[in-house]
């Protein structure tokens, strides 16, 4: 018998079926392979089939070894493409006829076997993209600010910071509350205690001039007429910013100026809408920010006497580290024993300040100071504060 090729693996699977189920009903041995060295080269056969009568080169298959075989299984049973395969046993040769469908890709060379499959995406390299907006017909009114506060709020996917603190300080001279705007009234000046003033109010009152240095002069003189005028716009007391057109009694305030359409000059006058020239003038002034340093000149010692002198305060009155608490006295005989050449240790003298312990390293405490009376001599007393522990009380005769 000659040697067995088969063209394809499924071939040989249906022969050796085939083979298979003959041998369990007529119970005859299957004959083996014969084998061949593996280092042999195969020899040629052709192939030469019913259509599409073609010369393939087909090489023999690698030889199977012999096995124990399995147990007989039934009979499988082919699907229709391959009902037409008979096979067919002679004593001198065996011939086996298959029909198949012809495949375009039959025959694959080397260089498509090493090609890497094709991209899905080969030669696209960016895509365009586009939106589209709709845009309502009709008026369309754009939420105010409120509104959308209101609305974060409700979806909850926003944290707003606590608002900022209410600023209760008023200018002694427009009324209005806080700081104004830049190009406007402008910061809050201290002008005494609890008395602010806008610097520009006060920069364009009537009797207040301004040095080279940025001190604002006559201010308190300004205030003091400024309670007995009322402004013109408004009606409220406190205007000092008149027209200076000669005989013209017009005053108001400065932002009352400002709604009422004052027109304002660079030399520091302004003239009331009555009085102003029509049009635009080269000497206008229309932008009020003064960036430069500005501060009120006052007489600072008598501010602080005052402050001290004053006998229910609501204040805190500080200077340094030190808060002052009371300031004391001296009465004519005790100016003798109660001074030196460098102090005055007036009776009754009280202040505090927040020190470092001295139980613990990293602790602060307050320390309250005070002067009292001993035998004619001024005795100096610190009593430590400190949460958890006693009052310590020290005294001396010397504040060192």
């Amino acid at each position: 018998m000659k040697d067995i090729v088969f063209c394809s693996n499924n071939c040989f699977v249906l022969y050796s079926a085939a083979v298979q189920a003959k041998t369990s009903e007529n119970k005859e041995s299957v004959p083996s392979l014969p084998q061949s060295p593996m280092k042999e080269r195969p020899p040629k056969a052709f192939h030469q089939y019913s259509n599409n009568i073609s010369t393939l080169d087909v090489h023999c298959l690698p030889q199977l070894q012999e096995k124990v075989s399995p147990p007989p299984s039934p009979p499988i049973m082919f699907p229709p493409a391959f009902e037409a395969a008979k096979v067919e046993a002679k004593p001198d040769e065996l011939k086996v006829t298959v029909k198949l469908k012809p495949r375009l890709k039959a025959i694959h060379s080397s260089l498509d076997d090493c090609r890497p499959p094709s991209k899905k995406w080969k030669g696209m390299k960016w895509k365009k993209w586009s939106i589209q907006i709709v845009i309502p017909k009709g008026s369309f009114k754009p939420p105010c600010e409120e509104e959308i506060d209101e609305f974060l709020k409700k979806l909850g996917t926003t944290l707003k910071p606590d608002p900022v603190p209410k600023d209760y300080r008023k200018c002694c001279f427009c009324h209005e509350e806080g700081d104004g705007l830049t190009d406007g009234p402008a910061r809050l000046l201290n002008l005494d205690l609890d008395l602010w003033v806008h610097l520009n109010c006060a920069l364009w009152s009537t009797e207040v001039y301004e040095t080279q240095a940025g001190a604002l002069i006559n201010v308190e003189l300004a205030l003091r007429r400024g309670l007995q005028m009322k402004c013109m716009f408004c009606h409220k007391m406190g205007a000092t910013s008149g027209c200076h057109r000669l005989r013209c009694t017009n005053i108001y305030h400065f932002t009352c100026a400002i709604k009422a359409q004052c027109m304002f000059f660079k030399d520091k006058t302004m003239l009331c809408p009555m009085h102003k020239p029509k049009g635009t003038h080269e000497q206008e002034l229309s932008y009020f920010a003064v960036f430069r340093r500005v501060y009120v000149q006052r007489d600072e010692v008598r501010q602080i006497a005052s402050i001290v002198q004053r006998g229910e305060r609501d204040h805190t009155f500080r200077v340094g580290s030190l808060i002052f608490h009371a300031v004391g006295q001296l009465l004519p005989q005790q100016m003798q024993a109660f001074h030196s050449s460098k102090a005055l240790f007036p009776v009754g003298y009280e202040a505090s300040r927040l020190y470092w312990s001295m139980r613990y390293a990293n602790r602060r405490c307050r320390y309250l100071c005070s002067i009292e009376e001993k035998d004619g001599l001024p005795l100096f007393v610190i009593k430590v504060v400190e949460q958890g522990h006693e009052d310590l009380v020290l005294t001396d005769t010397t504040p060192k």
